[in-house]
Order: structure tokens, then sequence, then C-alpha cells
């Protein structure tokens, strides 16, 4: 028998999911199409080998919004928030310095900046929670407003007059859209603590901390902060999305890669998988990248010229890399407490070194010293390698997608230079090696199935945020193809593991339905 789907989900990432459960708990016959073997897009374990287990591109993450894993009960399908981890900032003479939460340690830390840091965090973490308005809910239009637009403009005025304080508010306005770099020479002394803000503003964007705006990226990263503690595990995110989703219904189909979208008289019908087959149903949702949607699933064809143009301009071009390392013990890095492997470590000692790393990715070169993330998710889930191994997940930035004179030709090489400066500050580590994957931009791109390999689906630069994210015409969810829907991390708020962009596509969804 035939099933009757009201909605076609593609791709089962971690807002596919999400926006699948909100729809079936809406009563609604959800179907998810996704195309490798196993849900959970860029969260999806990868594997070396027989016998070790990587957390996908994904390899920390901080609690998914309380709401929706009230919603979704996804604490009864076994999601929890992972062990908090600390971040590490690497020095190559084992001087190295701790953030946790309020708290700053390290060997020649200036006394000044360990007493600013505490207030400074907590000023932005006011800032980051001034937007919730604009963040937790589909971004207003500031053209041809409804009650709902005129609503999320006035809380956001609210929050940030009344909820920070004339003198907070102007010193928000201030530092909005300038560059981390100012803010931080600013503030701060240590070259560790400044390189280390200055990564979290910049991980897996096209930006160094000089660029303006990355004050907003940063405060988009922390506003996943006021969730809990950042960890190094994923908590079992897609396992529960998963459960919760079949639980109520969900109908979710692996190995189905989807070809076409199917439009008829300008209103979306289903989808044409790789193999031909039909899938109907009332309303299409993509979980792909917008430029995935709507260049080839859909077709500029079918779209308004000056649209299809938007599309083809959106700035994503990726610059993260991944380099998966089995290892057959755990390596010592010098002069850190072992338990400390299990924190977050950063190859980022001053911005400096971030900008420099960043400056030769804008001509198509490879940086010599990266800027490096690295993290040993075995230390806290044993059963990723066997027992006495371990396996090390490394984001390498800043990686060009198109590198001047191929990667074919340097892949093999610059994976070797990164496990070399990665030997700097873990002496034994070549020793220890089993076996290793390098992923650049371009690998991103082909395994994951997103226009150029970018983390984020798009730039999250001022000019692609908010109401302007991804494209005018597209940044409520809706498109200008009828009951065809965007929910991935190409939408409005963005990257990272929150699952919003899935909610609010969800409640969009339901909404229109209901108008018509």
């Amino acid at each position: 028998m035939t099933r009757r789907n009201d909605v076609i989900v593609i791709g089962a990432g971690h807002n596919g999911l999400v926006c699948a459960n909100y729809l079936a708990r809406a009563g609604l016959k959800v179907i998810v199409l996704e195309a490798s073997g196993s849900p959970g897009g860029m969260m999806a374990t990868r594997t070396l080998g027989s016998a070790y287990r990587f957390p996908g591109l994904a390899h920390t993450a901080y609690p998914l919004n309380p709401a929706i894993v009230g919603d979704l009960k996804l604490t009864q399908f076994g999601y929890s928030n992972g062990k908090t981890a600390r971040t590490v900032v690497l020095g190559q003479d084992g001087r190295h310095l701790s953030i946790d939460g309020d708290t700053i340690s390290a060997q020649g830390l200036a006394a000044t900046d360990a007493e600013a840091w505490p207030s400074f965090r907590k000023r932005y973490l006011d800032f980051a929670r001034s937007l919730k308005p604009l963040f937790e809910q589909k971004p207003p239009r500031l053209k041809d407003m409804d009650f709902g637009d005129k609503t999320a403009l006035a809380k956001l005025g609210w929050n940030l007059r009344m909820g920070l304080g004339k003198d907070e508010m102007y010193e928000f306005l201030r530092v909005a859209a300038i560059n981390i770099y100012d803010v931080l020479n600013d503030e701060f002394e240590d070259d560790r603590l400044k390189g280390a803000i200055a990564a979290d503003a910049v991980m897996g964007s096209a930006m160094g901390p000089r660029t303006p705006g990355t004050v907003l990226t940063w405060l988009q990263r922390l506003y996943g902060e006021l969730n809990g503690a950042l960890s190094v595990s994923t908590g079992g995110i897609i396992d529960a999305l998963v459960q919760a989703a079949e639980d109520d219904g969900v109908h979710l189909r692996t190995g189905a890669a989807v070809h076409e979208i199917l439009i008829e008289n300008d209103r979306a019908i289903g989808v044409r998988l790789a193999d031909g087959e039909r899938v109907k149903a009332k309303v299409v949702i993509s979980n792909a990248d917008p430029r995935t949607t709507f260049s080839r699933m859909v077709g500029a064809p079918r779209l308004d010229a000056m649209f299809a143009n938007r599309v083809s301009q959106i700035r994503g071009s990726g610059v993260v890399g991944k380099l998966h390392i089995a290892l057959n013990g755990r390596p010592q890095f010098t002069n850190l407490p072992e338990p400390s492997c299990g924190d977050r470590l950063l190859v980022a000692p001053s911005m400096r070194y971030v900008e420099h790393a960043f400056n030769p990715s804008k001509y198509g070169e490879l940086p010599e010293h990266p800027m490096l993330e690295v993290t040993m998710p075995s230390v806290h889930e044993p059963t990723l390698a066997p027992e006495g191994h371990h396996v090390m997940s490394v984001n390498v930035a800043f990686l060009p997608y198109s590198a001047e004179g191929g990667w074919q030709q340097q892949q093999s090489t610059y994976a070797g230079r990164i496990i070399s400066l990665l030997g700097q500050y873990a002496p034994d580590l070549t020793s220890m090696i089993v076996d290793h994957e390098f992923l650049t931009p371009a690998d991103v791109e082909t395994q994951y199935r997103v226009a150029g390999g970018h983390w984020h689906h798009g730039e999250l630069s001022i000019h692609q945020s908010f109401m302007m994210r991804p494209v005018h015409g597209a940044a409520q969810y809706n498109t200008p193809i009828d009951n065809l829907y965007l929910c991935g991390a190409g939408c409005h708020p963005g990257g990272g593991i929150t699952g919003l962009p899935g909610r609010a596509t969800a409640k969009r969804v339901i909404e229109m339905r209901a108008a018509t």
C-alpha cells in the first residue's frame, strides 16, 4: 500500500530531524529522505578501518536548546548533556592557558586579565542573551511587516534597552559590527587568551580576527553557551532525535538521495530520487544547503532570474578541513596534565597567529601554520576505539576550497604537515599513529553534499545573517516556490548544533498551513 505523505524532509541532519519531530507531533505524516546510509548529516559517525569511530565533522557541542529537548522529550530517548570540557590553548613552551567558565589559569597570566575575564564574559553573554527574540523565531521582515514581525522587533528593542540598560546598549551598538581583534586588544594583555576567543569567533568562517563582523559571529557562538557548557561529545543527539521521530510515526529512509524537487504550477508536489522513484507530498522541506536546493534540486529555469542570481551570489566556500587520527595509545602533550587530554585543545597562541593562518586562504594558498582545534572523544567514549587505543579529531583552519595547484597534489603532504605541527606539542604522537584520514573542504562538499563544503551552508557574515539569511525572498523559511521550505543551517539563525532552524521551519509550516 502506498504511503500518503503530508511532508517530505530532505536530509536527516539534526535540523531536518528536529523539524520532522515537530511536524509529526502536530499530527502530520512525515517522511525523511537521507542520501547516505545513516542519519546525522555532518554529525554522523565516521569510521576509519573497522575499529575506529569518529564523531563526524561536529566533535564538540553545546546542549540543545532546552525548549527543543522538552518539547520533543529527548531525555526519554537517551539525550543528555555531555561531560563539560575546558578550552586549553596550547603553548609550544609548555605554558598552556586554560579557560573554564569564569576562570582562566596559566603560568605567566597577568592578574588584571584574570580579574577582567569574568565581567567581560558576562557582558558578552548578556549581549548574546539580548538577541534571543532574533535567534529563537523567524527573522522579522523590515518591509510589509505583520504583527509577528513587529512583535519580534519590539522584544529585541526591549531586551537591548531595558534588559541591558542604556550604557550597555550603547556598548553593544558600538561593538556589534566591528572586529574581535580591536575589542580584545582593548580588554586583555595575554596573547593566549585573545587567541582562544578569536579562534571561537572565526572557526568555520572565511574571516580572520580583523574582519568586521567577527564580534557578531562570536556572539552567535556564545548563544549556545547560554544553554550550558561545551562538551567533547554530541550527547547522543542524533540517536535521540531518530528514536523520538520513530516514536511519533516519522518514516526515515536512508540511501534515498533526492535528485530533483518536483514542481507543478509553481508548487512543490514531491521529489524524484536518484534511482527515478517519485515520492509525493503536500509540503517539501529541504535540509540541504540553499545553493544545492535551488540551483540543483529546483533548477534556475524554475526560479525568477533575480532570485536565482541572489542564490548564486551566496558566499559559502568552506575553509575548514578535518583530520581523523587513529592511535594505539594516549599521546602525552608536553606539560599538560593527563586529564586535560579530554578537553578541547587549541593551537591558536595569539590573534596574530590566527590572522596569519587565515590570510593565505584568500589567495588559494595553504597556511604554513594552521589554526587547529583538537579533541580526543575516546577519552569520554572508550567504545570509539579498541581497548587502550584512542581517536583524535582535528579541525584545521583555514584551508581554501580550491587550493592553488589543486588538492590532489598536496592533500597527503599537508596532512603530514598537520601531524608534524601536533608533534611539536605531543612528541610521542607520531609513533602512536595507526591510520589517519584527511578531509579537505572539497571532500566535505562531496561526502556531505553541501555546496562549497561550508559547515554553516553559507557564511555567517552580517549581510548573510538574520532577515538576510540565506537571501531576500527566502529568509522566513518559505521560498518563492509554494509549499517548498528550507530548514537547514543555511537558514536563520545559522549553523551550530542548535536545532533552532528546524524548529522555526516547522512552526512556519504549521502557521502557513493554518492560514490557508
